[in-house]
């Protein structure tokens, strides 16, 4: 079942517009999350906030946000301070300018949402700006007010859809350069290199949702199973299988070759 829209508002491309939802696309809701309890009564657990030094108690009026500039030094900060910097939803993505698809390096690429039409009188606004985008092999770059601040985001053409990615802002972002700047310009040989395409041919599929399932939480959800049940289910540890010490990389891909198949 498709979630609700947490965002409606228009899609705005010079003078045409059309009503769109906004959803997001992804979701942690079927994750396997746990309260803590007390042993002894099977009560939850109240978190409180406490002062640091005094260990008192803190009452909820007396909370406030402090921006550190030293130590033991904060700049405090009140609640409407805070809301007057936030900028008002004008409920309008208003694409100002396109770059092509391939520019924007996947780095950038922060959170994905669903966006779809809203109203039948203005599916054909938005098919026009989908399928214009996907001839032209470029995305629509906006500025939209998410999550309590003005973001950046991208309109990429999906199927029958536009996924509208929120983008990471610019000081999000390390340099690269400072990580692969110093390694070497070393190419391997080609009969390592061809050794090494046959392997990762033996292991080359097609994409499905199973590769990126949780075994952790699966194993969670049978223990938590077994104990409505009443019965215990054993939860020993799985043992990691430790990498030997590579003598030849040569000799490596040969041996992963040969175990691949005996598979």
């Amino acid at each position: 079942m498709a979630s609700r829209p947490f965002w409606k508002g228009y899609l705005k491309l010079s003078l045409v517009t059309c009503p769109v939802a906004l959803t997001p696309a992804t979701s942690e809701s079927e994750k396997v999350r746990f309260h803590t309890l007390n042993r002894a009564t099977g009560n939850r657990i109240v978190s409180q906030y406490v002062d640091a030094v005094t260990g008192k108690r803190v009452d909820e009026e007396d909370e406030i946000k402090g921006y550190q500039r030293g130590e033991d030094d904060y700049v405090m900060l009140e609640e409407d301070e805070i809301e007057a910097v936030a900028l008002e939803s004008t409920r309008t993505i208003d694409i100002d300018l396109f770059t092509p698809h391939d520019d924007i390096e996947w780095i950038w690429l922060d959170k994905p949402h669903y966006l779809t039409p809203d109203d039948p009188v203005g599916e054909e606004a938005f098919a026009v700006i989908r399928d214009a985008m996907t001839t032209t092999k470029t995305v629509g770059i906006a500025r939209l007010v998410m999550y309590r601040r003005e973001r950046a985001v991208m309109l990429e053409p999906r199927g029958k859809g536009i996924v509208v990615w929120t983008l990471r802002f610019g000081d999000e972002v390390r340099d690269p350069r400072a990580y692969f700047g110093d390694l070497g310009d070393l190419s391997p040989d080609r009969p390592t290199m061809q050794l090494m395409q046959k392997l990762i041919d033996g292991r080359t599929k097609h994409w499905n949702r199973d590769m990126v399932r949780d075994p952790v939480q699966e194993r969670l959800l049978e223990i938590i199973a077994a104990k409505k049940k009443g019965r215990r289910r054993s939860a020993a540890p799985r043992k990691s299988e430790q990498p030997g010490k590579v003598v030849s990389i040569m000799d490596a891909l040969r041996k992963s070759l040969a175990r691949e198949a005996r598979r």
